[in-house]
């Protein structure tokens, strides 16, 4: 499930929700990263019929030409409210995301890449977890953004854990967005979370963003299970 709210020059648009999709399924006839590379055109269809984490993006920075920016972004525990990470831009005198002069960030000057992966340290009890809210602050360019969709699949090496997929439905010009999307995650067995557990940043995740049923962003994090143990 997923909840959004926008803002738009003192414009507030009414509250949303939306469900997580139900009618997502593994595709028999896998394709191949390179197969997908190669294509002009990377459709929602053709992420679901991956068989494995990707080793490399599949699309460039340049695909995201609706401006789509990530400011915010934090989980919690839905059964407690607890904050377990939470990440936000800085901001400038006018409550904007800084940036360098030519309008990319330092660390974007420096790897294109920088702002597309993200590195997650967890404590054990995080695998226990049923239900989290995941809420991503995000602003949008001068164009209007359609179907907006979220495709994010977890692997833990080349097993594939939980697929999640959440639309964000539509977003205004020129908008700040709010939308919180809740995780249910399936129950671990005891021995695959001990696997998790001693193999740090082997969990992986992708994440793909589509407008219009196109891929216009991918990003992609890893994850470590073993904050507070002592390390041998």
């Amino acid at each position: 499930m997923s909840v959004l709210t926008a803002d738009a020059e003192k414009k507030k648009s009414g509250l949303r929700a939306s469900s997580q999709r139900r009618d997502v399924g593994l595709y028999d006839d896998g394709l191949t990263e390179e197969q997908l590379i190669s294509k002009d055109r990377i459709s929602p269809e053709d992420v679901l019929a991956l068989h494995h984490i990707t080793d490399d993006y599949l699309c460039s920075p340049d695909a995201n030409v609706y401006d789509i920016d990530f400011t915010r972004f934090k989980i919690r525990d839905m059964e407690t409210s607890t904050v377990l990470f939470e990440i936000a831009k800085p901001s400038g005198p006018d409550g904007e995301a800084c940036e360098g002069e030519d309008g990319a960030s330092d660390d974007e000057e420096l790897d294109p890449n920088a702002g597309r992966f993200v590195r997650y340290q967890f404590t054990p009890e995080f695998l226990k977890l049923r239900t989290v809210g995941a809420t991503v602050e995000f602003t949008v360019g001068s164009r209007p953004v359609n179907k907006f969709r979220m495709i994010e699949r977890h692997y833990f090496r080349d097993r594939l854990l939980k697929m999640f997929d959440f639309e964000f439905g539509y977003c205004i010009p020129n908008s700040r967005n709010s939308c919180e999307h809740i995780y249910e995650f399936p129950a671990i067995p005891p021995d695959l979370a001990q696997e998790m557990i001693e193999h740090p940043f082997e969990t992986r995740s992708d994440s793909f963003y589509f407008v219009d049923d196109v891929l216009i962003m991918h990003n992609k994090a890893d994850y470590a299970y073993n904050g507070g143990l002592q390390q041998p």
